[in-house]
């Protein structure tokens, strides 16, 4: 997959998800795609992974909050408690299921932007980084996202700072459950930037 022609991938994606009634969430994962290309562009040697990683990272869209734990089990995915009291942010590791085993990607790099493109993870790497500051600038709901000036600000120092910047906002705006991933990745983030 991780060969195939950018306009097959957007195709196949597509296919998918209106076949599922979730064309709101194909216009999402092509916009966090494209914008996590030209964002990588910036940061990574090989940016098409960024977009790769951002058509497929909300693929799981087909199936409700309500069956996620389900689904995440039939899938032999390990749960945190976290999740199964907030089964929203499932998606993100079942879309990487999705990725390997519907679309054919192996690359552990590209299957790691879409694992962690909610929560983040201790051991980031660039890639992680681009599609999970892409998924925040490109968001899924109407109008502004209220941290996004403060974000765009932050991404002038870099990748880390905007992170940063957005887990930060989180957790000072009321987040509804603290994912061990995002707890570990808020943790690395400061000590990388030397906040402390």
């Amino acid at each position: 997959m991780e060969t195939l022609d950018q306009n097959h991938l957007k195709s196949l994606v597509k296919k998918f998800l209106v076949e599922h009634n979730c064309l709101k969430t194909y216009d999402h994962c092509i916009s966090v795609g494209e914008y996590a290309y030209e964002l990588g562009k910036n940061y990574l040697d090989e940016p098409d992974k960024a977009r790769i990683a951002g058509y497929l990272h909300d693929i799981s869209a087909i199936y409700p909050d309500d069956q996620r734990i389900a689904v995440a089990k039939k899938m032999g995915i390990d749960l945190y408690k976290e999740e199964i009291e907030l089964p929203m942010i499932i998606h993100q590791k079942i879309s990487k299921e999705i990725a390997f085993n519907e679309f054919n990607v192996t690359d552990p790099v590209i299957l790691s932007a879409i694992e962690c493109h909610t929560t983040l993870k201790e051991d980031y790497s660039d890639l992680d980084l681009v599609v999970f500051i892409a998924d925040k600038i490109k968001w899924d709901q109407q109008g502004e996202p209220p941290y996004i000036e403060g974000l765009m600000i932050a991404l002038d120092h870099s990748l880390e700072a905007a992170a940063f910047y957005y887990i930060d906002y989180l957790l000072n705006h009321g987040i509804q459950v603290l994912h061990p991933w995002l707890n570990e990745a808020y943790v690395k983030l400061k000590y990388d930037l030397g906040y402390n």
